[in-house]
């Protein structure tokens, strides 16, 4: 099924539609650098063994990851199924590929293409339970033989998934009164966009064994996202031919096991190579 076929969710067209709002092309227009320490840490871990070889970055938004995968290897191939997102990816970085693409169905790469594929960003987490799956499977038959897939989701157990209405009226710290007062302006701004949206997405919110489906205080409350725990994604990846080799915390940056007490973790940074 090519791009132009796919059919869209629920789940994906909330999604998409906050996207594609003048404020987050903005945002991701001007996103830099490692996201967490977690990331940062799930990169040092597979640098070494994906250097210099061909490596496929899936969701890569305006292009924060660019310079951060270029520098491992200059094989590399962005895809992202915004098409505004990949236009700004390509004014900020004309020399790199980059095309409009679903990680659901990578069909335009042939099996075995690549080193690394990384999902940055939790954007697996965008797609419903069915697609992330489908995205597994796409991940491990374009990965060569020992190929590493290395991407982020919303920890079940983490701060994320106790976010409430609250979230929307806070205001964002400040060093000065000045900066308070436009922090302050703009949460005022912001909230009530942010109560429609929750209103009307919090009744989408469920819950299964090992993962849920909530609505995400990000952009205003707009978007719709799944979060799991480490049992439930191992099993996933494992399903799809990937073995997971080591989870990332974010916050802590810190290796942890399905047994760790990972409640102080937003999300989790999975590294799984194909067997």
């Amino acid at each position: 099924m090519g791009f132009s076929q796919q059919r869209f969710t629920v789940q994906d067209r909330v999604n998409r539609s906050a996207w594609r709002t003048r404020s987050a092309l903005r945002w991701y227009d001007k996103l830099s650098d490692w996201t967490d320490p977690g990331e940062a840490a799930a990169i040092a871990y597979v640098r070494a063994e994906v250097r210099d070889q061909p490596l496929l970055d899936v969701g890569v938004g305006g292009g924060r990851t660019v310079p951060l995968l270029s520098r491992v290897s200059p094989d590399y191939t962005g895809v992202d199924y915004t098409p505004e997102l990949v236009a700004i990816c390509q004014r900020n970085y004309p020399s790199v590929q980059v095309r409009v693409m679903d990680a659901r169905n990578l069909a335009e790469f042939e099996d075995n293409s690549f080193a690394l594929v990384m999902f940055s960003f939790n954007g697996i987490d965008s797609i419903d339970s069915e697609g992330r799956r489908k995205v597994l499977s796409e991940f491990a038959r374009v990965l060569k033989p020992g190929g590493l897939a290395l991407f982020s989701t919303h920890n079940l157990a983490g701060p994320g998934y106790r976010e409430t209405f609250a979230q929307a009226s806070h205001v964002s710290q400040a060093e000065n009164v000045l900066e308070f007062g436009i922090n302050c302006a703009r949460a005022l701004y912001n909230l009530p966009m942010a109560a429609f949206n929750y209103l009307r997405y919090s009744p989408l919110n469920r819950e299964y064994d090992g993962y849920a489906l909530r609505v995400c205080a990000a952009h205003r409350f707009g978007i719709l996202i799944l979060y799991t725990d480490i049992q439930t994604q191992r099993q996933q990846c494992a399903e799809a031919g990937l073995l997971t080799e080591a989870v990332f915390g974010s916050n802590s940056g810190a290796q942890v096991s399905e047994l760790a007490d990972v409640s102080g973790e937003n999300w989790l940074h999975f590294v799984a190579r194909k067997v």
